[in-house]
């Protein structure tokens, strides 16, 4: 991998790098760092899963982080343009990322997951209402579902994309803070805080829909259970990831 091609977010130099398996680390670890629970939930998910699953949800974190992160959307723009490029390679069997040594091999939904970055990025902007907030993040979703189905060999279910929206908003609230308030939970919290009133909101939102991949019920279930007791950041304690994550994943 020359400087030229080096994956966004692994900013050391070439020399410093190994075969990429420490590069695939760092970027596991940066997203076991904001969901702790993860390694009490992850029991849940079927062994020959869980390294899929991981850098699944990695990869989504890194789509995310580009097209919200930062008060400058221009650098996530680029990236996401990165990623548009790699996803679509991986159909072709190229690959850069050090994701891709997981997940590039399975026969997902690459290219429309890339087709359905632009739809992410103009998610960027402050959202009108509630109703609006999901809907511009209706097309992405509705891909990362149809890669979720793919990854985990699951069957579709109606409103599936509903219940990925609600992660990312969860997940935008969550690192992002008031960014993407939506601007009429913004008039309801007045002199308030924005982003309490929103986490109650997105709650009393969240689908009832029961996913079809069940590790995207146990994504869910902890994102729900965040809003309820700690707020979007906090982590749940152990029993209550334990609970959580069981009762998520059952049949």
């Amino acid at each position: 991998m020359s400087d030229s091609d080096n994956a966004p977010g692994d900013e050391r130099p070439a020399d410093a790098r190994d075969d990429g398996s420490a590069a695939l680390a760092d970027f596991l670890a940066k997203w076991r760092g904001r969901w702790p629970e993860w390694s009490i939930a992850e029991v849940f998910v079927p062994a020959d899963q869980r390294d899929v699953a991981l850098a699944w949800a990695t990869l989504q974190q890194e789509l995310v982080d580009a097209a919200w992160g930062g008060s400058d959307p221009i650098p996530g723009k680029a990236k996401l343009g990165w990623w548009q490029e790699e996803l679509s390679g991986w159909t072709r069997g190229a690959r850069r990322h050090p994701l891709a040594t997981v997940l590039q091999a399975f026969p997902a939904p690459w290219q429309s997951l890339a087709h359905a970055l632009p739809a992410l990025a103009d998610a960027r902007e402050r959202p009108a209402n509630v109703a609006a907030a999901f809907d511009r993040l209706a097309p992405f979703a509705s891909a990362v579902a149809q890669v979720d189905n793919a990854l985990f060999d699951t069957r579709a279910v109606p409103g599936d994309e509903r219940v990925v929206a609600a992660n990312l908003l969860h997940w935008r609230m969550a690192h992002e803070g008031d960014g993407g308030v939506p601007l009429d939970m913004l008039a309801r919290a007045a002199d308030g805080d924005p982003v309490a009133v929103w986490a109650a909101e997105l709650r009393r939102q969240w689908p009832t829909t029961r996913s079809g991949a069940p590790v995207r019920r146990i994504w869910s279930a902890l994102a729900r259970e965040r809003l309820a007791t700690h707020g979007a950041t906090a982590p749940l304690p152990a029993v209550k990831t334990l609970w959580t994550a069981w009762r998520s994943a059952r049949d």
